[in-house]
């Protein structure tokens, strides 16, 4: 397993009035870095019922230091956990720079749910989208680095 790996872009409005990127603005980013994930690496594989219907169920993030605006994309790595019937957890570290030995300004995780909007309900995941998640469940030990 490896996790999978996307950048994300800064921009000068993600800072604020202490010049650096705002708690709300963290978790656009990380939203940007699921997006890739579960929409376009997933399309990329034809697989698009994450795009029909994924809710963030839970969200917990963690802050290890703060992130000053550069012109350089910030690295974000994810792994998968606690893949279940119609559930999964991602876990993202967001390195403060756009290389692997940039240093883990964040960490966080978010619990999700796939969801049917037609019907209203959640919904089991079928056999592809799981073994696209299994993709990045890390070995036993590992996690999103």
């Amino acid at each position: 397993m490896s996790p999978f790996v996307t950048s994300v872009a800064l921009r000068w409005t993600d800072l604020d009035a202490y010049r650096h990127v705002n708690h709300a603005r963290v978790v656009t980013l990380l939203e940007e870095a699921r997006i890739e994930l579960a929409f376009t690496q997933a399309g990329r594989e034809s697989l698009t019922g994450f795009a029909d219907g994924l809710l963030v169920a839970r969200l917990e993030v963690g802050y290890k230091r703060q992130i000053a605006y550069r012109p350089e994309p910030l690295r974000v790595t994810m792994t998968v956990r606690d893949v279940r019937a119609a559930s999964f957890t991602i876990d993202y570290a967001l390195h403060d720079g756009p290389d692997e030995t940039d240093p883990v300004a964040v960490r966080a995780s978010t619990g999700m749910a796939l969801y049917d909007l037609r019907s209203g309900n959640v919904r089991r995941m079928d056999a592809d989208e799981r073994a696209f998640l299994q993709r990045y469940v890390p070995d036993t030990g590992e996690a999103a680095s």
